[in-house]
């Protein structure tokens, strides 16, 4: 199926092109899967990625988790990861002024070498958004960026007033692809794309097909709700690496989000 037939209104209205090759790569799979590999070695998410990569259009990296890091051996993810057809996203969760965030995006991990797709909140203001659009531009790369605008976790403070004005910030900014939205909550997925419109992406976390409260206050939400609530990316970590058979669960993942995307 054709991108602009899958996805309608989004692919005429999304403007960065890294949402372009998101809702690409997703027709291509068949999938809305994110995985979010909270692995804490390189072997284990070298691992993971070579047995669920056919269903899973992205991987979502915490790249300082990473047990005795090395950017040499990171660079076997990173491998795996482009071998597959994956994007690359470290969900970073930048939170500092701008010139900080520039640095962060170097440094030990050097972020902006890799990744597609990082984090931010929006609490320091737009400049954090700026520093990191800057470091890419250093290494001459394109990449966007995803704010938090709503979380998943039980009794978290991003209220209305705050989602509110993340989505000022964002769309004031040509490197914001979009936001990160509640997927455990399909009445508040449904009130933000009232919101942010066609123009911009919402992927959400807090997904399992398994839809109970999980530990330490993470709730969860249906994946197929989630995408016809208007999250276009669905963010799934444990439902996949902790499932016997983590290629089963990936395919019904991507069986759930692509069958409600061509529902919505």
């Amino acid at each position: 199926m054709k991108a602009e037939d899958a996805w309608g209104s989004r692919w005429v209205n999304c403007a960065h092109p890294l949402s372009h090759e998101f809702m690409r790569i997703a027709c291509e799979k068949e999938s809305l899967v994110v995985l979010a590999a909270d692995l804490p070695t390189v072997d284990g998410i070298v691992h993971l990625i070579e047995d669920v990569g056919d269903h899973v259009c992205a991987v979502k990296t915490h790249v300082d988790m990473v047990e005795g890091f090395d950017m040499a051996d990171w660079a076997r993810v990173l491998d795996a990861a482009r071998s597959r057809g994956m994007m690359l996203f470290e969900d970073r969760k930048f939170a500092d002024i701008g010139r900080v965030a520039k640095t962060q995006m170097g440094g030990l991990y050097d972020i902006r070498s890799w990744a597609d797709l990082v984090t931010s909140h929006s609490l320091s203001g737009p400049d954090v958004v700026d520093g990191i659009a800057a470091a890419w531009d250093d290494v001459e790369r394109v990449g966007g960026v995803l704010l938090l605008a709503q979380m998943s976790s039980s009794g978290n403070l991003l209220d209305d007033s705050f989602t509110e004005s993340t989505l000022d910030i964002g769309r004031a900014s040509p490197h914001v692809i979009g936001y990160i939205g509640n997927g455990s909550s399909g009445a508040e997925l449904r009130d933000l794309r009232s919101k942010v419109g066609e123009g911009q992406m919402i992927w959400t976390p807090g997904i399992n097909l398994s839809a109970e409260e999980g530990p330490l206050g993470q709730r969860y939400g249906h994946p197929a709700e989630a995408v016809r609530s208007g999250s276009d990316a669905i963010i799934v970590g444990s439902g996949i690496h902790k499932s016997d058979d983590p290629s089963k669960a990936a395919r019904e993942y991507a069986s759930s989000s692509w069958g409600a995307l061509l529902e919505r």
